[in-house]
């Protein structure tokens, strides 16, 4: 494939996906790696993209899947119900390992004050303990995600293989029949260590991601332990959880 076709089909690929390794990349180009390198050169000299350890992440991708902001103000008060049906299923002296979104600070909110450690790869999350005593907060390092305050990539992954959790709170973009999806290959990384480290899993989600496919696939429902909902998730959706033996909890 000819260099400026490579440079179209990169552009369409990151017209609609925030990050892409590069080993995907190659694949899907058929191009070595170093090829690859050139074109993500060039792509970032365009203001198309930031390469970054792995790949490279979109400067043009749907703003209203990178922005934390915007992501509290949808389905708010379904979220805040969540945060508290969840955070009352911890017990004290726990150590749990808390996700990226929202629906996770919800949750961090209602655990301040109580004895806890936790493991975090959230900005927003660990600001939410910024004055108490009681819970010990531990970040993961890594790449800072533009506007989402996650940290991921290889040392945040790293890091997270030195630990274990009673439980890991998180989020997700969709989960359907296939699973837990996201639209991040970086994030996919970054949540299976997640789900290998704890004991239990707990996925936090409003009613709106049941149903939905995003590009990655993270995870079976056969490895979640709970989901904590809202009630306006459809009996469609509470009886597959069930096949699967997963806890519904609708708050």
């Amino acid at each position: 494939m000819k260099s400026a076709k490579r440079l179209l089909k990169l552009q369409e690929f990151f017209s609609t996906e925030e990050f892409i390794d590069s080993e995907t990349l190659s694949n899907r180009l058929n191009a070595s790696d170093s090829t690859i390198r050139r074109d993500l050169i060039e792509l970032e000299t365009r203001g198309v993209l930031r390469r970054v350890h792995g790949g490279a992440i979109s400067l043009k991708a749907r703003d209203e899947l990178l922005d934390f902001k915007r992501l509290t103000v949808s389905f708010h008060e379904e979220k805040i119900r969540i945060g508290k049906a969840a955070a009352s299923l911890v017990k004290d002296s726990q150590t749990l390992i808390l996700g990226t979104g929202s629906t996770v600070v919800e949750v961090a909110k209602n655990l301040f004050g109580r004895p806890l450690q936790i493991i975090t790869n959230s900005i927003p999350v660990a600001q939410v303990f910024w004055d108490c005593k009681s819970v010990e907060i531990t970040l993961t390092g890594g790449y800072l995600y533009p506007r989402v305050g996650a940290q991921l990539g290889p040392i945040c992954e790293q890091m997270l293989t030195s630990v274990h959790a009673d439980i890991a709170i998180l989020g997700v973009a969709g989960i359907s029949e296939h699973g837990l999806t996201d639209s991040n290959t970086l994030i996919m990384g970054t949540v299976r260590k997640m789900i290998e480290r704890a004991r239990e899993v707990f996925i936090v989600a409003d009613h709106s991601k049941f149903g939905r496919d995003v590009m990655v696939r993270v995870a079976a429902l056969d490895e979640v332990d709970v989901v904590v909902s809202d009630q306006a998730l459809s009996p469609e959706f509470r009886a597959l959880l069930r096949e699967h033996n997963v806890r519904c909890v609708l708050a």
